[in-house]
């Protein structure tokens, strides 16, 4: 699956340790249209970049894959 674009669901649920981000919030690179502003850059955390859309992790909306993502923030907090 590739990512939907303007989507940005993975850079609010998770947290994200590196970059001191709590789950629920937006990450500070995320832009107004919800693209990551240092996707493709060495500053970008390793996490980010391991991660991959996937069907039953996305669903058919951001909203599906917020909820997704949320719920898995919860179980591994």
């Amino acid at each position: 699956m590739q990512c939907r674009i303007g989507c940005g669901a993975c850079c609010i649920a998770p947290s994200i340790s590196s970059l001191h981000k709590p789950a629920g919030e937006r990450c500070m690179h995320l832009n107004a249209d919800n693209l990551c502003k240092i996707f493709g850059q060495a500053k970008r955390p390793q996490v980010c970049s391991d991660f991959k859309a996937a069907k039953w992790l996305c669903g058919d909306t951001q909203q599906q894959a917020l909820d997704n993502l949320i719920h898995l923030e919860e179980q591994t907090a």
